[in-house]
C-alpha cells in the first residue's frame, strides 16, 4: 500500500475502517508519527508490539479525539489532570491516570494506569474522529519505528522502518519533533515522567505547584528506558566549550579552539573512518586519524533542535557514518526534552 495523503477524506475513512477492523495504521501527530491500533482490542494492540519488537509490558499511549473519549479508558481525571488537559489538549502532553478495569489492558502493558493524549495534528484528529464514528474510542500508538530506535518525524521514515505494506497517512513533517511530555496524575502530587516540548515551568504554572520527579512508585511509561531513541551509529555527546569536553572526540575541534594544544588521540577511536557531527560551530579535523566528517549545524533554539533532531540523526545514519557526535545541550530547562532524548540515545 503506498503512502496515503492525510488531506484525502477517502483515505482517512479507509484508514479509520482499517483501524476498526483491528489492523495497523501509521499516522502523523505534532510530535512524531505513531503506529496505531484500536486500544480496546488486545489482539490489535498485540500487532503493534510484534511489529515494533517491543516488550508487551512496556505501555502505550492511547490517543483520543475528545475529552469524552478519555473516560472510555480512565476511571476519573483528578483536579491536576483536568487542569492539564484543559490547558494543553489538544497538544503534546500525556497524562497518566487510573485505568478502567477491563479496558485497554494490553495497551496499558498490564498496569492499572493508562496514558492518554489528544494530539493537535489535524490529520490525527480527523483520523481519531473518523475512527470514533466506526466505534473506535481511542487509538493506542507508540512511535512508528522499531523499538528503541530513532522516532519518525516524516512518512518516509515510517516506510524506512516497516516497508511499503504498512498503511501510512502522510501529514508532512512533524512540527514538534520529539515525543509528548508525560505527567503522572494518579496521586496527590503530580510527577514528570518524561520531558517534552512543554517545559516544566509551563506545566507547573497550570498546576500551581511544583512537579515531583518520578519515584520508585511511578508506573512504567513510554520512552523512559535508559537506552532509547538510538541511531545505528554509536552516538556520543561532547561539550564544545572546553577542550576536556572534546576528549571523547579528539580528532576534531572548533575553529575557535584551534589555538589550544590538541588532546591525545585515543586508541579506541583511531579506526574511525567516518563521523557525523551535529553542533553549533563547524568542527575542524586535526592531529589524528583520517576522518570524513559530515557536519550538520545545530540551531540556537531548543524548539528548532527538537523539530529536526530525529531527522538529522536518521540522515547521518543513512549516510553510513560509524559514529555521531552531538554537542551537549545547554543546562537551561527549555532543553530538557532534547537533552533527555540525547542522553538515552547515547547510552
Amino acid at each position: 500500500m503506498p503512502v496515503l495523503s492525510g488531506d484525502d477524506s477517502a483515505a482517512l475513512q479507509a484508514a479509520a475502517q482499517r483501524l476498526a477492523a483491528g489492523e495497523l495504521v501509521a499516522f502523523p501527530t505534532e510530535t512524531v508519527y505513531g503506529l496505531g491500533a484500536r486500544a480496546d482490542d488486545d489482539a490489535a494492540v498485540a500487532r503493534i508490539y510484534a511489529a515494533k519488537g517491543r516488550p508487551s509490558d512496556h505501555p502505550l499511549i492511547v490517543h483520543v479525539g475528545s475529552l469524552q473519549a478519555a473516560f472510555e479508558f480512565a476511571t476519573a481525571l483528578n483536579d491536576d489532570a483536568q487542569r492539564l488537559v484543559q490547558a494543553f489538549w489538544p497538544g503534546p502532553l500525556t497524562v497518566i491516570v487510573p485505568r478502567r478495569a477491563g479496558h485497554a489492558q494490553a495497551a496499558a502493558g498490564g498496569q492499572d494506569s493508562i496514558g492518554l493524549r489528544m494530539p493537535a495534528h489535524p490529520v490525527a484528529l480527523a483520523l481519531l474522529q473518523a475512527a470514533a464514528a466506526q466505534g473506535v474510542a481511542g487509538v493506542a500508538a507508540p512511535s512508528a519505528n522499531r523499538f528503541g530506535r530513532i522516532s519518525p518525524t516524516r512518512a518516509s521514515h515510517v516506510v524506512q522502518e516497516f516497508g511499503p505494506a504498512l498503511w501510512v497517512l502522510d501529514g508532512g513533517p512533524c512540527a514538534v519533533g520529539i515525543e509528548s511530555a508525560i505527567v503522572d496524575c494518579r496521586g496527590s502530587a503530580p510527577a514528570l515522567l518524561r520531558p517534552g516540548q512543554l517545559g516544566r515551568a509551563r506545566i507547573e504554572a497550570v498546576l500551581g505547584r511544583p512537579l515531583l520527579r518520578a519515584g520508585a512508585q511511578a508506573p512504567r511509561a513510554p520512552g523512559t528506558l535508559a537506552s532509547h531513541y538510538a541511531p545505528r551509529a554509536r552516538l556520543h555527546l561532547f561539550s564544545a566549550d572546553s577542550p576536556a569536553g572534546l576528549a571523547p572526540a579528539p580528532w576534531f575541534m572548533t575553529a575557535e579552539q584551534a589555538h589550544l594544544p590538541p588532546p591525545t588521540v585515543q586508541p579506541a577511536h583511531q579506526g574511525v573512518e567516518s563521523a557525523g557531527v551535529y553542533s553549533h560551530v563547524e568542527p575542524t579535523a586535526f592531529e589524528g586519524p583520517s576522518v570524513a566528517l559530515q557536519w550538520r549545524r545545530m540551531p540556537d533554539q531548543a524548539e528548532a533542535v527538537a523539530r529536526e533532531l530525529f531527522a538529522v540523526l536518521r540522515e547521518l545514519d543513512e549516510a553510513g557514518v560509524s559514529t555521531i557526535w552531538v554537542e551537549r545541550p545547554p543546562a537551561d530547562s527549555a532543553w530538557d526534552g532534547v537533552r533527555d532524548r540525547l542522553q538515552r540515545a547515547s547510552v
